[in-house]
């Protein structure tokens, strides 16, 4: 069982990485765009709304990315200087912790993108349900990821983007 969720961990790694780099580029095109023509000639009215759609995602991508390669940061002060007993249930509890904030995140995010139907954006008329639809979903990975660190804290592994120090 492990070793599934270990690929689908990779997975979502693979997937988000082109994914936010796609993001990336586009939103460097967008803002080039938007500055040759305001310099050259009239500006593009969709390109700020566009830019700012684009940061939306990445962010919130790009922190379900780091959470995935734990990278957010962490005060593991604490937890490092416990021995191994003690150590591995603190981190069991922040973990459960993170499961049960992402969860909260998500459903408050379908709500939000609930709230949000009726809106269109001003320029390209998209629903906002769209724009918000990635809080849910990043904060879905982000609860998917701490499951995978759950059953990995349970099967003796050390915690995601431990150091050597800091591996159980």
């Amino acid at each position: 069982m492990l070793a599934g969720l270990e690929r689908l961990d990779s997975l979502l790694g693979a997937v988000l990485r082109p994914v936010i780099f796609a993001g990336m580029a586009a939103l460097t095109a967008v803002i080039t765009l938007q500055i040759v023509s305001r310099v050259l000639f009239t500006s593009v009215s969709w390109t700020e709304e566009v830019a700012r759609f684009l940061l939306i995602w990445i962010t919130f991508l790009g922190a379900a990315l780091a959470w995935q390669e734990g990278r957010h940061l962490a005060v593991a002060l604490l937890r490092d200087s416990l021995p191994d007993g003690p150590r591995r249930i603190v981190t069991g509890a922040a973990i459960l912790v993170s499961i049960a904030f992402m969860v909260a995140l998500a459903v408050i995010g379908v709500r939000y993108m609930n709230v949000q139907s009726f809106q269109k954006s001003p320029s390209l008329r998209v629903p906002m349900s769209y724009v918000y639809a990635v809080m849910p979903i990043a904060a879905a990975l982000m609860a998917a990821l701490s499951v995978i660190d759950l059953a990995r804290l349970i099967a003796g592994q050390g915690p995601r983007g431990g150091d050597a120090e800091g591996e159980m």
